[in-house]
């Protein structure tokens, strides 16, 4: 079954990117650099950031749903990125490298099932929630730290 992971679109943050960490904190906000590969990983652009790379660190409202599965989290984006991870049946380098806990949800915004899953092996975990007809979309988190790492689509 084909799927499509896409990184959050850039636009929605440009309006933090190049403030100052004073413009930051009143937006519940920082700047990190990241000090090592991998260990910073972009929600924009699905990779892990570079040692001396810029990021954003705050929380997003990754479910926004009225119901008891409301959820957000602290996620780093690259900061000054122009363009998002959008590939079809592929999987991202930040999410091939960890540990995955991915989440089903229904047409209407419900938790229906769930798994841990190794990043490389992401595919076949994704077919097989996706087998379930009332499964409308997935979430994929880093397991470690529960961050939300991207929204998986059908293809």
């Amino acid at each position: 079954m084909s799927f499509r992971i896409q990184g959050l679109a850039p636009k929605a943050f440009e309006h933090l990117f190049g403030l100052d960490q004073a413009a930051l904190r009143a937006h519940h906000a920082r700047r990190v650099v990241a000090d090592q590969a991998p260990g910073y990983p972009d929600r924009i652009q699905l990779r892990d950031a570079m040692p001396g790379e810029s990021l954003l660190l705050l929380n997003y409202t990754h479910q926004p749903a009225a119901n008891p599965y409301r959820a957000s989290h602290a996620i780093y984006l690259l900061e000054g990125s122009t363009s998002a991870y959008d590939e079809c049946d592929q999987v991202p380098p930040a999410l091939a490298l960890r540990t995955l806990s991915v989440r089903a949800f229904d047409a209407c915004d419900e938790l229906i099932d769930g798994d841990l899953v190794e990043g490389a092996d992401l595919p076949a975990l994704v077919n097989r929630l996706f087998a379930n007809q009332n499964a409308a979309y997935l979430h994929a988190h880093y397991a470690r730290y529960g961050c939300f790492a991207a929204r998986i689509d059908r293809a």
